[in-house]
């Protein structure tokens, strides 16, 4: 007997004495649990401070299955409150040894209230933010969409990631053996590191009416789609980036959600007769040419590298410059390509900024087609000078005019102005520095032949009434080109007040149904669209209104 208390005497030695170290430890760490602090993401503002994507808080609902003796019963009780199917909480819940199990993510109040209110034990409540988006789908894809822990995965919420996001912090926390957290032990070790803000070059107006007009066509014309940008010409500055989807089957045209790809940046496509500016500028720039230079032998069909081009309209074999541009003669714009040649042609090609991604850089923007100067045939410079045979971005080819309306100096896009950090400090992004593509005289040129297009031209029903107008239409054949039926690209680019440009827009419809031609379809958008930007803006008209 006396043998058998020594022996449990210098147990309890050992357990008081030299195993009371690692017997705290054990309990601590049964106790006692570190819980990580998500931070807030930031905000994203257009440029009058109008917030597009912002965080609020919410509640995230689990539970520590070991204190959970039947999870039939528990998720009987939780199923029907936060809307998670019973059999799959049930599954979460008898996972051998796990020590934690979602029962839903971010609910609103009520919802966590309401399982308060059950007071079940071993269900914790943890404060965890979700993205909202107040005006919805405005300007959906441009800023993208978060994912379930708030990542950033496409748009501008994927691009500045690493600026939104912040940094998650630490606390710890002390529970009992039914997994309550103890009152008063909650202790923050490291908190979280809100996100900066976006400040963003959009005008939340400005791309509301943009979004509404293009639905409008869409919808009217039974296109596939469309899509629309408007630009500050001075600073590069997105006014306003559309991207709206065609009727499918019994889904009505909509403005394309925040899951969906930026179009304007992301889709390339044949531009047709918009790219008829770069030949003309590129001539011009060479001395070859003047708008006044009159051309005979413009007929209405040539043949060249065994391929017919033709005219739409008819018109005098004889023409000025400004007369080929507006009127779009295909033949005359061959004509005028044959003497720029294809060195310089393509020069002045990549020089615009086709071939490659514009600054903006976006999440898959695409470079577009230029096609390698080496790999010119017969047929190259009677296709690629009226805009066939290469590929842009509605962005590339609005930046051409935004170049022309500049006065020839290229001013890279962009979409955010500043950023504002966690302590409420603006830092404004600046300007990236403009490049001369073409002379000012040059540009001038064009301008005056634009405004021809719009005054007299294809381009008539793009005049924005009040200021001069100055634009061009462009209608372009999808591949396969040979066999009906036949589907179209549709745009229009231009600018105004052509006499000093502030503002220029693009508008591409994707294979409208009956009416295809640009001066039909896309021109009146335009002439919308520009419209109520230049009013909402007060830029002061520059033309007597039509009576």
């Amino acid at each position: 007997m006396l043998l058998a208390f020594a022996a449990i005497g210098l147990r309890l030695f050992d357990l008081q004495a030299r195993d009371q170290p690692q017997l705290r430890s054990l309990a601590v760490g049964q106790r006692v649990q570190t819980i990580s602090l998500p931070a807030e993401r930031g905000s994203i503002f257009d440029r009058n401070g109008v917030e597009l994507a912002m965080s609020v808080p919410q509640t995230t609902i689990s539970v520590d299955p070991r204190v959970i003796e039947d999870p039939v019963t528990y998720a009987a009780k939780l199923a029907p409150l936060v809307g998670v199917d019973q059999q799959t909480l049930v599954a979460r819940f008898s996972v051998p040894g796990s020590a934690f199990a979602y029962v839903a993510r971010k609910v609103d109040d009520d919802t966590a209230a309401a399982v308060k209110a059950l007071e079940l034990p071993g269900v914790f409540f943890t404060a965890e933010s979700k993205r909202f988006y107040p005006s919805q789908t405005l300007a959906g894809p441009v800023l993208g969409f978060v994912g379930t822990d708030n990542d950033g995965l496409g748009g501008l919420e994927y691009e500045y990631e690493d600026l939104l996001a912040g940094s998650s912090g630490e606390a710890r926390v002390e529970r009992d053996p039914q997994g309550n957290e103890l009152p008063g032990t909650n202790t923050v070790v490291d908190p979280a590191q809100r996100g900066s803000d976006l400040v963003l070059t959009l005008d939340q107006t400005i791309q509301w009416n943009t979004e509404q007009v293009l639905t409008q066509q869409v919808v009217s014309a039974k296109a596939k789609g469309g899509t629309a940008i408007v630009v500050d010409v001075r600073t590069g500055d997105i006014l306003a980036m559309a991207t709206v989807g065609g009727a499918d089957g019994d889904q009505p045209a909509v403005r394309a959600p925040n899951t969906q790809k930026n179009v304007p940046v992301t889709d390339s496509f044949e531009p047709g007769s918009t790219n008829k500016v770069v030949t003309m500028a590129g001539a011009i720039e060479e001395g070859l040419v003047s708008p006044d230079t009159v051309l005979d032998n413009v007929y209405s069909s040539l043949m060249l590298g065994g391929t017919k081009y033709e005219d739409v309209d008819t018109h005098s074999s004889v023409m000025s410059v400004r007369e080929i541009l507006q009127h779009s003669s295909n033949v005359g714009t061959i004509r005028v390509a044959g003497m720029l040649g294809k060195e310089r042609l393509d020069r002045y090609l990549r020089a615009f900024g086709f071939g490659v991604r514009t600054d903006l850089d976006f999440p898959g923007e695409a470079d577009g087609t230029v096609l390698p100067l080496a790999n010119y045939n017969d047929t190259s410079m009677g296709s690629i000078p009226i805009g066939n045979g290469i590929a842009v971005t509605a962005l590339q080819m609005l930046e051409v005019y935004a170049t022309i309306a500049n006065g020839g100096m290229a001013r890279p896009p962009r979409l955010v102005s500043a950023t504002v950090d966690a302590d409420g400090h603006r830092h404004d992004v600046p300007l990236a520095a403009p490049h001369t593509v073409v002379s000012p005289t040059t540009a001038a040129a064009v301008t005056g032949m634009l405004r021809a297009v719009v005054d007299g031209g294809t381009g008539v029903n793009a005049k924005v009434d009040g200021y001069a107008t100055a634009g061009k239409t462009g209608t372009a054949r999808k591949p396969p080109y040979e066999h009906p039926p036949y589907k179209y690209v549709t745009s229009f680019a231009g600018f105004a007040p052509a006499n000093d440009p502030r503002l220029a827009a693009i508008v591409v419809l994707d294979e409208p149904l009956g009416g295809y031609y640009a001066s039909e379809v896309a021109a009146p958008v335009f002439r919308q669209i520009m419209q109520f930007a230049l009013r909402y803006q007060q830029i002061p008209t520059t033309e007597a209104a039509a009576p």
